[in-house]
Order: structure tokens, then sequence, then C-alpha cells
């Protein structure tokens, strides 16, 4: 059974860094895509990045990309969303998902998708940037 846990959240300041973690106990997170949302007050979950089986790729929404990084620890079962140079726009809580599938050849579409992640969400860790 999937039970995605999320960690690592927190109260930083602008510019500050944190690094999520999504884990899971009873599945090998290797063998699934991994994503990350978030949803800020007042706004819709949105995708923020993810990586996938098929091609070992990460993706990243245009607004996060260049300050957030994902990566997999494979000895520790465990995917990482690093946070650096966080903005009060990142507030949100944030949520890991897992997928059977693997990510497409082309686009990076899926990534953002909620129709992609219809297998396994955790139950999502707060991030709050503020002064």
């Amino acid at each position: 059974q999937v039970q995605l846990v999320e960690s690592g959240g927190g109260s930083v300041q602008p510019g500050g860094s944190l690094r999520l973690s999504c884990t899971d106990s009873g599945v090998t997170l290797a063998d699934y895509s991994v994503g990350w949302f978030r949803q800020g007050p007042g706004k819709e979950r949105a995708g923020v990045a993810c990586t996938g089986t098929r091609s070992g790729g990460t993706y990243y929404a245009g607004d996060v990309k260049g300050r957030f990084t994902v990566s997999r620890d494979y000895a520790k079962n465990t995917v990482y969303l690093q946070m650096d140079n966080l903005k009060p726009e990142d507030t949100a809580v944030y949520y890991c998902a897992a997928s059977v599938l693997a990510d497409p050849v082309l686009g990076d579409g899926w990534c953002y998708s909620e129709e992609f992640w219809t297998d396994y969400w955790g139950r999502g860790t707060q991030v709050t940037v503020s002064s």
C-alpha cells in the first residue's frame, strides 16, 4: 500500500531555502514517477515539478525554474524538492504525488496535470515565506 508522506515544510524568510522530502514505506518510489504540487491561499492546486521513471529527467514550472530542484535518493526511497531563493508567493501547502505511469516521450504538460497523477497523493506540508 502506498502512503506518501511529505516533510520538511516550515517558515522561512524571503531568499531562504527549504528541502521537502517525500517518502513511502510501502513501495519503492524508484518504480514511480513522482511529482510536486502546491496550493497557495485562495488558489487552485498547481504542478510545480516532477521526475519521470522513463527518462529520469526533471521538469519544472516556469515560476520555479532555476530555484527548485527535484532529486531522488534511491537508498532512502525518498524524493526531494530543494527550494532556494524562496519568495512570498511560494507560500503554499506542498504535496507529492506518485504515478505508475512513465513520463511520455514528448512534452512536459503531463507533469503539471493532475490527470497524470491519479494514483497516490500525500497529505501535504505547509511552506510559509514571510519577513
